[in-house]
This record gives C-alpha cells, structure tokens and sequence, in this order.
C-alpha cells in the first residue's frame, strides 16, 4: 500500500494557520440557499465545511432559505407559488407551508447532519425570543405596478441577544427566516435578508451567501464572467446596466445593507464549487465574488488575486 504525501497536508495547514488566527474569534453569518438541501449528500458537504470553522473557533451563524422544498411542497397542496422581482408571494395558505417547511423540514435536515458530524448546533426562527422584530410589507410599486406580496416582512429590528447568548456558549445558532408581528401573525422574509440584518446586528466580520450562481456576473450570458471583487459603486453599476436579475436582485439589496450596516466584507460563492467556503475564507484567490464598502479596502494581495 502506498503512502501519500504527508507534505501536503502539512503546507495547507501552514497555508491556512494565518487565516485562522486572524479569524479565531470572530463572527461569520452563512446563508445557504434551499437548493443545497436537495439531497442529503450536498448538505453534508456543505455542513462539513461549516463543521471545520466552528471547530477552529469561527463563531458561525448558519441562515437557511427553503425555497425549492417551499414550491415542492406548494405545487403538491396545489397552491401556485408566485414570484415577483425576485421575491415571492406569500398568502394565508402558504405562510402555514412555509412556517412547515422552513422550520421543520428544512432547519431539523440540518441539526440532524450537524449531530452527525458532532457540531453543537440549535435551530431557531427570528419568532423566537423576538430575534427578528417585522411589520407585514405594505402594498410596493414594482416595474409600474401594485404588489401586494401578502404575509411577507420587512425587518424592524434584530435582537441579537439570544444568537449572541449561544455563540458565548459554544453553540452554533440554525436560523430560520420566518418571524412575527408583534400581534403573532407569522411572516415570511426573504432569507438573504435576515442574514444580512444578523450579520449587521453581531457585527459579523463576513457574510458569506452561498447560492446556486458561481458569483456575481458581469454578464448573465456567460458565466464564466465572474466578478472577482467589487465594492457598492460597482454593484450599483452592475444593477444599472442589467446585470443583477431575479434573486440576485434581493441579494444585492441585502448585500448593500450588510456593509452599511458594519459588515466588513460579503462573500457571494456556490455551493456547487467544491470546498468554496474553505476556499473563500482560507486562500486570497477565493472562488466566487467578494463585495467591500470600498475597493481600497482589499490588501494588495487580494486585488492581485482577484485580477
């Protein structure tokens, strides 16, 4: 039987001890998509990277859509999911889907493969506790029209203090996006932007949004036009120009409102990229796009990188 190389192992550690001592300590807030949970194996490999950051001492925080289980489930009840700008349409019946799958289904898939690789783990939803204080969204204007997007939130405020409570004791919090007014009546948020207020409410170094795209595109035709790096001068110019569509549209608004909201930095990667999370936290090369407040905050290395 042959050996392998034990030098390998050894230069990744070495690669990765600066990256670890620099973020030993810190907050990171994961958004993961609902198409991650598909399958029991993509979810495994996306909880087994989560798994090494908690165990060299990143404070994680892992924010779960459901969005693909959600219109699963829907179209066998018989109700038509609707989708407008990106963002979906939730009326009496489905907030009782959502609230079922998001909570239960989606959040207790998770704990159950967090058990499995021995990571102290604990599902919430921003009802409880009142981590996520929301108001029913009003009628908007969306492309010339009234939208009434139904039992849908707008976040007033987060009360960080039961996530900041488990992270002291070593745990890792498994947040769910579905909240409350504060009559009780259940509300459907969209995920990226419950990450992106937790995140601004811990102060989270990263926020990390791992999605089906393999980053931020130049161009929605091609995808390999990855953008590396860019800052909200360039995102805004990308909206402008057409580059940012459907749910990338949400995403962008989130990422917007995590960076001024204390966020230092926004990672948009797939989860389909082997080991993109390691890749984006461990190396300056990264895998997707990675969103500043201004490009002048990247170290030399990172823009070089980057280009």
């Amino acid at each position: 039987m042959l050996r392998t190389d034990p030098s390998v192992a050894v230069r990744a550690l070495r690669s990765a001890a600066p990256y670890i001592r620099m973020y030993k300590g810190k907050v990171f807030v994961i958004k993961a998509s609902g198409g991650v949970f598909a399958d029991t194996a993509s979810t495994r490999t996306l909880i087994e990277q989560v798994a090494i950051l908690h165990q060299v001492g990143i404070r994680v925080v892992l924010v779960h859509g459901g969005g693909p289980q959600l219109t699963q489930i829907q179209e066998t009840l018989g109700i038509k999911p609707q989708m407008i700008a990106g963002r979906r349409v939730t009326d009496e019946k489905s907030i009782e889907v959502t609230s079922m799958v998001l909570n239960g289904l989606v959040n207790t898939q998770i704990l159950g493969i967090c058990r499995e690789l021995d990571i102290a783990a604990v599902g919430v939803s921003g009802v409880d506790a009142g981590l996520v204080r929301a108001h029913k969204r009003p009628p908007v204007t969306v492309e010339g029209n009234v939208v009434d997007y139904g039992f849908v939130g707008d976040i007033d405020l987060i009360d960080a203090k039961v996530l900041q409570q488990l992270l002291d004791d070593g745990l890792m919090p498994v947040v769910s996006p579905v909240s409350a007014d504060d009559s009780g009546q259940l509300l459907n948020i969209n995920a990226d932007t419950v990450a992106a207020a937790i995140g601004a409410a811990l102060k989270a170094e990263k926020l990390m949004l791992c999605t089906g795209a393999p980053g931020i595109l130049e161009s929605l035709e091609d995808s390999r036009s990855i953008i590396s790096y860019t800052d909200l001068a360039g995102l805004k110019r990308l909206k402008d120009q057409g580059s940012l569509k459907d749910g990338m549209l949400p995403k962008a608004k989130a990422i917007e409102d995590a960076i001024r909201g204390g966020v230092r930095r926004v990672h948009v990667i797939s989860y389909k990229s082997p080991d993109s999370i390691l890749a984006e936290v461990f190396t300056n090369e990264g895998t997707g796009t990675l969103v500043v407040e201004n490009i002048s905050a990247l170290s030399k290395a990172e823009q070089q990188a980057g280009g």
